[in-house]
């Protein structure tokens, strides 16, 4: 096990700093973006490219282009549902995606604004429809752009510190011992778990969002 983590971590630290970097936020910009973000791993990337962070000035460069990325990607998103709307959403493209899931982005941002933008980032195919209509409806770019930076933020610290952390747990213990690599391997999976259980709970609150509205406008019809 530590021989090859080691040759993983090598492998990923002889990459150009920059390059690494720069990929890492090219990846994530994918990810966030309509379409592309179904079917890209940006997280795993952005794990991977944290492993390879040596000094406390790269780790904050490497937040930095994961940030800037996913903000690039959001925003491209945003611009396209102001621009085209309801034509993305009746391409062939957009079909696909499933009127199920545009109607889900739909009520979550009628009922939640901005909240709803922020809330979306940690889930699976809202993050990369819910720039989309927000941009589609009457909500201003700035009030998109802050409730995403807010977002974007907790994410990418997450992501690059908990790679960074795992990598430096390994190196200062794990690397001595005989079945260190487990320690590295531990905290990448108690992490990849915690994650899923949160986009879980996240969904699961995010539904009842919009169901709790929808039962709140119906009750005002009746009345």
């Amino acid at each position: 096990m530590n021989e090859i983590l080691d040759w993983l971590l090598t492998t990923v630290q002889s990459v150009d700093p920059a390059t690494r970097n720069i990929l890492a936020g090219l990846a994530i910009l994918l990810e966030t973006s309509l379409f592309v973000g179904l079917v890209m791993p940006g997280d795993t990337v952005v794990l991977v490219a944290s492993t390879g962070v040596t000094e406390v000035s790269d780790f904050f460069w490497l937040l930095g282009c994961v940030l800037v990325g996913s903000l690039i990607g959001e925003s491209f998103g945003f611009w396209i549902g102001r621009l085209f709307g309801e034509r993305i959403r009746a391409s062939k493209l957009g079909q696909k995606i499933g009127e199920k899931n545009w109607r889900m982005a739909d009520s979550f941002i009628e009922s939640r604004g901005g909240l709803a933008v922020a809330i979306s980032r940690f889930l699976p195919v809202l993050h990369s429809l819910v720039p989309v209509v927000s941009g589609a409806t009457k909500m201003r770019y700035r009030v998109f752009i802050r409730w995403t930076l807010a977002a974007c933020t907790v994410w990418a610290s997450a992501y690059v510190g908990v790679g960074y952390l795992a990598k430096s747990s390994y190196e200062q213990i794990g690397s001595s011992l005989k079945f260190g690599g487990f320690i590295f391997v531990g905290i990448i999976l108690v992490f990849v778990t915690i994650v899923h259980f949160a986009k879980k709970r996240l969904e699961k609150i995010a539904v009842k969002m919009v169901e709790d509205d929808k039962k709140a406008q119906f009750k005002d019809l009746e009345g």
